[in-house]
């Protein structure tokens, strides 16, 4: 491997980092990785200086992704039912600093809560509150001053502050509480699963038009158990020896929906606050799950008409 190559090896983490939480979409995040990595490779052979490559591939990975999130927004305003971040699986990081981190900026929470600020104010935030980047070098990476960066990061800061959940949990008491969740859940015990619920728990559906689910947010706790009880239900009689598989989800509490031939149905995320559930998240669209694995047909699974068969 070249100087160069390594180069754009280590800078890959560095760009998908920036485009990932931009964007929430790990496809979208290649695409814009691969062109930042591009254009970076080029300016170093053709004996451009670079003072810092990491600085030069965040300036071209944050400009891209902000003209990608502008293009974005106009096609998730027809996206059919209610749009949730690809998922990613965080598992095996150790250190409990970058599991902070991770369960903070990553989590299915924040960037659905990213997802109502304006990209500038997107880059902004992130840039200063997760990579630690001064006012300054944003002001250059966006092309504002640095009095509109503060101002951007000032509105950013507070209406994400206003959406994050007042208590805080800490990871042992997430994952009990998870555990003791899809336990309950793997049990078909309703009644106990009802009990790790907040009063106004809301569960949240994407299948993107191309598989059945909910289209609209559902809260409170009696209705999402009810929910939950069908859901089971109906997977049970479908999907023989399927199975839950516990993993972080975007650093936060969640698992692996699989059919028996360990093939990928979906994926649940658990926003926990407190000692209480107040957010699952269920994500089948197909669209966003075929970078974790083999995917099931649960399209077909789901066919009512396989009743009548």
């Amino acid at each position: 491997m070249t100087g160069a190559e390594q180069l754009i090896d280590e800078l890959r983490p560095v760009s998908f980092a920036i485009a990932y939480r931009m964007l929430g979409s790990v496809a979208d995040a290649e695409d814009i990785v691969q062109e930042a990595l591009i254009r970076t490779h080029q300016a170093v052979a053709g004996g451009q200086r670079l003072d810092s490559p990491r600085a030069f591939v965040a300036t071209v990975t944050t400009r891209l992704a902000i003209d990608e999130l502008r293009s974005a927004r106009a096609r998730r305003e027809q996206y059919v039912g209610e749009w949730l971040p690809e998922p990613i699986v965080t598992d095996g990081i150790d250190d409990p600093a970058n599991q902070a981190e991770l369960a903070d900026s990553l989590s299915i929470a924040m960037l659905r809560l990213l997802e109502t600020l304006s990209p500038e104010q997107r880059a902004t935030l992130l840039l200063h509150d997760v990579f630690d980047y001064r006012y300054a070098e944003i002001a250059e990476i966006i092309g504002k001053s640095q009095a509109n960066v503060r101002k951007l990061a000032e509105r950013a800061r507070r209406h994400v502050d206003e959406g994050r959940p007042r208590f805080q949990t800490s990871q042992e008491q997430r994952d009990e509480l998870a555990q003791r969740f899809f336990a309950a859940v793997r049990d078909g015990d309703i009644g106990a699963l009802e009990t790790l619920l907040a009063d106004d728990v809301a569960l949240t559906g994407d299948g993107g038009g191309k598989v059945p689910a909910i289209r609209h947010m559902i809260r409170g706790r009696s209705r999402v158990a009810d929910t939950l009880r069908n859901w089971l239900r109906l997977v049970r009689q479908r999907v023989a020896g399927g199975s839950i598989r516990e993993v972080q989800i975007n650093g936060a509490p969640g698992a692996l929906l699989l059919d028996e031939h360990d093939r990928l149905l979906g994926v649940w995320s658990l926003d926990i606050a407190g000692s209480e559930i107040i957010g699952i998240n269920s994500i089948v669209n197909p669209e966003k799950l075929a970078h974790l694995g083999p995917l099931a047909d649960v399209a077909a699974l789901l066919d009512p008409a396989r009743d009548r068969d």
